[in-house]
């Protein structure tokens, strides 16, 4: 299944454009969930409610966002510091909507406050259907390697019954057939390594199917990807923010490329739609031999 993109509970009261695009869902995207995120109990509610109204399959609450704006006003990875508020939220929207509700988060705010096993405990009691966990506290952000050992003490906690998700560091289909084997997780969630590799899905099927890494794309197989990719940014997100989402993408999916500077620069500098196409062109007809 697939989440969206977190959206801000102001945004979504105070009907802020890219806050209601992103309720836009399509059946070919099912099942999907709705991820919000925010600090105040009566806003999450209610944004809750409205994201009910997009019909999706579950509403996710976002209690995992590190970065700094977000956190450091109460929202995100912010309400680690707060677990008696962040179990008031979760509650309150469990009781206020009918779509199943999840939660995500981390291990704690930092070295010396990782509270995830109590409070993986406390969120099961406010009704929630699974809980994912990053493996970072809020401190680490993305750096170091993610700790998987408190999310398998979670899932084998005798009193833990919703599904335990873990997150962290996933890469390849070697990594998540571990994160079964090793941590005992109901499932896994594929974040950042999908970036500039959204084929990283493909990839673990593959691997579970066949005990063994999937084939490395060809260069003509990653340009078509990253053409349809662009594409579809273009027709779903206005100019220039169509473009500027990209350009990290890009340089993802060509990463590794021999004297690729020159072309590298020009992508994620170039503006105009048309002289993408003609670089991913460009791209092919150069190293296509590799």
């Amino acid at each position: 299944m697939v989440y969206t993109e977190f959206i801000s509970s102001d945004g979504l009261l105070y009907e802020g454009r890219k806050s209601l695009q992103k309720l836009h869902i399509f059946d070919y995207e099912r099942p999907i969930g709705i991820q919000i995120y925010g600090h105040d109990p009566l806003k999450m509610t209610e944004a809750a409610k409205i994201v009910e109204t997009a019909e999706p399959d579950l509403i996710d609450i976002n209690f995992g966002c590190p970065v700094k704006k977000i956190a450091n006003r109460g929202a995100g990875s912010g309400m680690m510091r707060f677990p008696d508020l962040m179990c008031q939220i979760t509650e309150s929207i469990v009781k206020s909507v009918k779509k199943p509700v999840t939660v995500k988060t981390r291990l704690g705010w930092d070295e010396n406050s990782k509270n995830i096993v109590e409070l993986a405990l406390r969120l099961q009691d406010t009704g929630i259907h699974a809980l994912t966990i990053h493996g970072r506290t809020r401190s680490q952000m993305y750096t170091g390697k993610a700790d998987w050992t408190l999310i398998k003490e979670v899932k084998n906690h005798p009193a833990i019954k919703i599904p335990i998700i873990g997150n962290g560091d996933i890469g390849n289909g070697m990594d998540a057939s571990m994160a079964f084997e090793k941590y005992n997780v109901d499932a896994i969630m594929v974040g950042r390594a999908s970036v500039g590799r959204p084929w990283i899905f493909k990839e673990i099927k593959h691997f579970f199917e066949h005990n063994a890494p999937m084939p490395e794309l060809s260069l003509a197989q990653k340009v078509d990807i990253a053409r349809e990719h662009f594409q579809k940014s273009l027709e779903f997100k206005t100019l220039p923010r169509a473009v500027y989402e990209m350009r990290r993408h890009f340089c993802l999916y060509f990463k590794g490329l021999p004297d690729f500077k020159e072309i590298r620069m020009r992508l994620v500098t170039e503006n105009n739609p048309d002289e993408i196409f003609k670089l991913l062109d460009l791209i092919f007809e150069r190293y296509q031999d590799l």
